[in-house]
């Protein structure tokens, strides 16, 4: 086990890997989101993309850090001006029940992602771990010393090691947008705060606003924040850190 400092505080971190029962479907825990939303969002039908396959891509960005416009990337992403916009993003985590979750940054509901996410364990799993109330995700990659990690974003980070609630479960990977993606954040651009099952019945969501922390040009972190008046109070923090 090792510490990370965080500045404000201190994850624990064991180096070895931790098994993840997945092998029976855990319900999604409801009560543990009324801190969250007040009311599902009404289920309606929407349109799937006509043409291509539902696992074509749309490139979100080049994982490359060394060209000119990763620069104008990093100096975009990590402003620290006192914008509402820059020091606020739009979280999702999104997934099929028994599939692997995915998590989604955005400006706002109805912005591109910046980020999006592919983590190595089921949806149930991040449910039931969410149902204490306490979450934290800490993803670490190792520097590469062959660039200026000055110029090049933590957003451009194609593998993390993922630790939850200082266990290591596994990896994270950067991947790029799906017409299956797409498709889901069109059909959620009304939502700003909620969580809910799409109409399909089995791909489960849930989007938050998040206070985004940038420490360092190798350090930011992501902090849930609870809407005005909810009934309890879920801690979810999301920690890049690049080592």
């Amino acid at each position: 086990m090792r510490m990370i400092d965080l500045g404000s505080q201190t994850l624990q971190i064991m180096d070895s890997a931790t098994s993840v029962e997945c092998g029976r479907q855990v319900r999604f825990p409801r009560r543990s989101l009324r801190s969250l939303v007040e009311c599902m969002v009404p289920c309606c039908g929407f349109q799937q993309a006509s043409d291509g396959d539902g696992d074509s891509e749309y490139s979100l960005s080049s994982t490359s850090c060394s060209s000119s416009s990763d620069h104008h990337h990093h100096q975009a992403t990590s402003s620290t001006t006192t914008t509402t916009r820059e020091l606020t993003l739009t979280g999702t985590f999104f997934g099929y029940r028994k599939g692997r979750v995915s998590f989604c940054l955005q400006e706002h509901s109805r912005s591109s992602p910046l980020l999006l996410l592919e983590f190595a364990v089921p949806t149930a799993y991040l449910a039931r771990e969410m149902q204490y109330g306490l979450l934290r995700i800490a993803l670490e990659c190792h520097r590469d010393t062959t660039i200026n990690t000055t110029k090049c974003s933590l957003f451009r980070v194609p593998v993390w090691s993922m630790y939850c609630n200082g266990r290591k479960v596994g990896f994270a990977i950067a991947r790029r947008l799906t017409l299956s993606d797409l498709a889901v954040l069109n059909h959620m651009q009304s939502v700003s705060v909620g969580a809910g099952v799409l109409p399909d019945g089995d791909l489960m969501y849930m989007r938050a606003r998040f206070e985004r922390v940038v420490g360092s040009p190798d350090s930011e972190s992501f902090h849930m924040i609870n809407p005005i008046g909810s009934s309890g109070q879920q801690q979810l923090s999301i920690f890049l850190l690049r080592s």
